[in-house]
């Protein structure tokens, strides 16, 4: 306590601190979304371009950055029956080469519709042009991936539109800038959620899909163990609940035939605008059909949304998995657990992907909670990696006030009781496992512990925290025994 000057005659007021400082936990599941928009513009003209903006919900992205791509009218065909008495039967046939392939947008709304909150947006480019089709560059996806690494408060990595980057060779250059930004030693405070390249569907070719090479894909694409201990991989992409956008008055019917004995209700021709029907039958039975097309998502968005509403109500130590996935149909593939075996313990590479899946009664799930690096003992889990994130950034910062205080044990007592505060408050809400606080967690600080004379000379105070993280129950065994009949 400072010693106040007394040199007048008078009253003087001393105020003594009763509180000892103590630790501010960080925010954990604040992601940034890089990708294409429509627009991006808060006062000019596209001066949110690599930019990295927050926002907290749909109405301020679209007031920033516009809403979802409109498909183009050649991407889609329309085939109508006629059966009389205004029943008719739609058909819709697509080309997938002529479909928009821009996603951030749905993306972000389904992070929103899964418990997201908070994030930031970083617009690599613009797809409402005049100057003809963007195509989706893993170039502008780094730099904007660039952007946003100078964000302190950014704690996970999303990009929704790394696989149209024309080739695997961009995709893995996306990767693994995700990757390597997440695991930069000068950061450590963010992790990274990865797509996967391709989703092969099944046919009488794949019966289960083409399930290695597209796993390949991924695994290939990785940094390293040291690395990949900052990613997860997700794997396959969903059907969402979510319809693509078209210039609905200006599509064309493609072909029209009248069931046989039919009396037609329109006159209806191959060639007709939709605009021509407005207002009729014909016209809502169409539109209702078309918003039934669902769009097809890469995985990270809903996912990125699931490890915010775990965070909020469980906790950042309860693994993100066994929850469900909102605003989804379903998996674009339903995998077995046959299949998913060398997905999530893969004995070669040690590179794990976790799954999407369906459950009857259940609806689509996350099943699966290991980082890329699935084999390491030490950081097999998302949950223990991300909450040692949260735990290192939240003492760093709070501790700031100690820099260039006296390297003595005044200070040391201050900063361990500060720290064993802090995860006493973890143990007790059953983020560290241990019957007791010493066997959950241990604080060491001063000389002859953590630091010998040289280190006080130079100026080093060396603090040694451990911590016993709560693992996930992954595999319940359940045992049971046959008895013999007693009476």
């Amino acid at each position: 306590m400072a010693v106040v000057k007394l040199s007048t005659p008078g009253v003087y007021v001393q105020e003594i601190p009763s509180l000892p400082p103590s630790v501010a936990e960080v925010a954990t599941a604040i992601p940034a979304f890089v990708g294409y928009t429509e627009k991006a513009d808060k006062i000019a003209s596209g001066d949110l371009l690599l930019v990295p903006t927050k926002i907290s919900g749909m109405a301020e992205f679209i007031t920033l950055y516009g809403g979802p791509p409109t498909e183009t009218a050649d991407s889609i065909k329309i085939g109508v029956t006629d059966a009389g008495g205004s029943q008719y039967s739609i058909k819709f046939d697509y080309d997938d080469t002529k479909r928009s392939p821009f996603r951030l947008y749905y993306s972000l709304q389904s992070f929103f519709d899964n418990g997201g909150g908070t994030c930031f947006i970083v617009a690599a480019g613009n797809y409402a042009t005049t100057d003809g089709p963007v195509t989706i560059s893993s170039d502008d996806l780094t730099a904007g991936l660039t952007k946003a690494k100078d964000v302190d408060e950014i704690t996970l990595l999303v990009i929704p539109e790394m696989a149209a980057t024309g080739s695997a060779a961009n995709y893995k250059k996306v990767v693994q800038a995700m990757i390597s930004q997440a695991a930069d030693p000068d950061l450590r405070d963010r992790f990274a959620i990865i797509d996967p390249y391709q989703v092969t569907p099944l046919s009488k070719t794949y019966t289960d899909g083409d399930l290695d090479t597209d796993i390949q894909f991924i695994r290939d694409a990785t940094v390293g163990p040291e690395s990949d201990r900052y990613a997860a991989a997700y794997y396959p992409s969903v059907v969402s609940a979510y319809a693509h956008r078209y210039d609905f008055d200006n599509l064309t019917i493609d072909s029209y035939s009248l069931a046989t004995g039919a009396t037609a209700s329109l006159t209806i021709a191959a060639g007709d605008k939709m605009s021509k029907f407005s207002g009729s039958v014909f016209y809502n039975k169409v539109k209702d059909a078309l918003n039934n097309e669902w769009v097809v998502l890469p995985p990270s968005g809903a996912v990125a949304g699931v490890y915010t509403r775990v965070d909020t109500t469980k906790g950042v130590w309860k693994a993100p998995a066994n929850e469900a996935v909102l605003s989804v149909v379903s998996p674009v593939i339903n995998l077995s657990s046959r299949q998913q075996e060398d997905l999530n313990v893969d004995p070669v590479s040690g590179k794990s992907v976790n799954v999407i899946r369906s459950f009857p009664g259940f609806g689509t799930l996350v099943w699966g909670a290991r980082t890329l690096n699935g084999n390491d003992n030490e950081w097999r889990y998302i949950s223990v990696r991300r909450f040692f994130i949260m735990v290192e950034e939240s003492i760093k910062k709070s501790i700031q006030w100690a820099v260039f205080e006296p390297n003595a044990i005044s200070t040391w007592v201050k900063v361990s009781a500060m720290i064993e505060n802090y995860l006493y408050t973890k143990w007790r809400e059953g983020a560290l496992a241990g019957a007791k606080p010493d066997q959950a967690y241990y604080v060491h600080v001063g000389l002859g512990s953590t630091m010998n004379a040289t280190d006080v000379l130079e100026g080093r105070m060396n603090v040694e925290i451990g911590m016993a993280v709560v693992r996930p129950a992954e595999f319940i065994v359940l045992q049971f025994t046959q008895m013999v009949q007693q009476s």
